[in-house]
């Protein structure tokens, strides 16, 4: 069995345990607005853009979850769509297969092993610091793409040291994640960081979550902090807005996808700044 069908194997086994641990907590029939929701920000999350902050922005504009099972909601709901994003783009991405597996292998572990440890961290900090790191690295992006600044690549795989660099940079992403730090801009810096084809992004950081999520998933309904009805409005919405975006992309060329990249990295250090920006302000009484 080689490294790209044991992944597949591995999805398979991933989606049994959403299934098996989400019906536990039983059914309750979506509202088409959850539906709706799930659908643009599945379609968004599939360009990697990323699903949460949107979700979250949503929801707190119509005010239809509470901010205690916002968490579990989003894990919750968005991991089907995350596994089939994964399936489709380590079908159609050309990828190296070990280097696909050691990645979300390193992101998985970074996940497991933070969980008890960079919870402890201030979240805060560690918003403003990579909102600024990933600001710096739009902006060499975005020079390189006026051949203003050497840079880019277009590797399928990383050996030797930047391997050893790229599993570590995964391994602190995954890690990042138990903060709710998303991991999908800064991979696309690490691959292109890296001299990766950043389409080859996709698929790294779209299988790293499609393994963390379901786990989580786990857990979340276990101790029923999620919302039920919201978190199944994004799993049905979602799956045809990662069907309908993946066609999107697979037809936009290198250069679009690299103008895409540094689109998403400047909104993501955005969210992150202004989020922090929030955090610092006082609760009402």
């Amino acid at each position: 069995m080689d490294a790209k069908t044991l992944l597949f194997v591995g999805l398979a086994a991933m989606a049994v345990l959403y299934v098996t641990a989400v019906a536990r907590c039983g059914w309750t029939t979506p509202t088409i607005l959850q539906s709706a929701i799930g659908f643009v920000t599945a379609f968004l999350d599939t360009l990697g853009i990323g699903s949460f902050a949107t979700t979250t922005a949503a929801y707190r504009l119509r005010g239809l979850v509470p901010v205690k099972l916002l968490p579990g909601t989003l894990n919750v709901g968005h991991a089907p769509a995350t596994i089939a994003q994964a399936l489709i783009y380590t079908s159609i991405v050309p990828v190296d297969a070990t280097t696909l597996v050691l990645m979300i292998v390193a992101a998985s572990l970074g996940a497991w092993v933070g969980a008890g440890i960079v919870v402890h961290w201030p979240r805060r900090r560690i918003q403003i610091g990579m909102g600024v790191a990933l600001m710096g690295a739009a902006t060499l992006m975005f020079l390189q793409l006026l051949n203003l600044f050497p840079g880019g690549g277009v590797a399928l795989e990383l050996t030797g040291a930047r391997l050893a660099f790229g599993l570590g940079g995964n391994f602190v992403l995954g890690a990042l994640m138990m903060l709710g730090i998303g991991l999908y801009a800064p991979c696309m810096i690490l691959v292109s960081l890296l001299g990766m084809n950043p389409t080859a992004a996709f698929p790294i950081m779209m299988g790293s979550c499609a393994f963390l999520m379901p786990i989580s998933t786990v857990q979340f309904a276990k101790s029923r902090t999620y919302d039920v009805q919201a978190a199944l409005g994004l799993a049905l919405g979602g799956l045809p807005g990662v069907l309908i975006a993946a066609g999107v992309f697979w037809s936009l060329s290198l250069i679009a996808v690299r103008w895409l990249v540094v689109a998403v990295v400047v909104y993501t250090s955005m969210n992150m700044l202004l989020t922090a920006r929030e955090e610092r302000r006082p609760a009402p009484p």
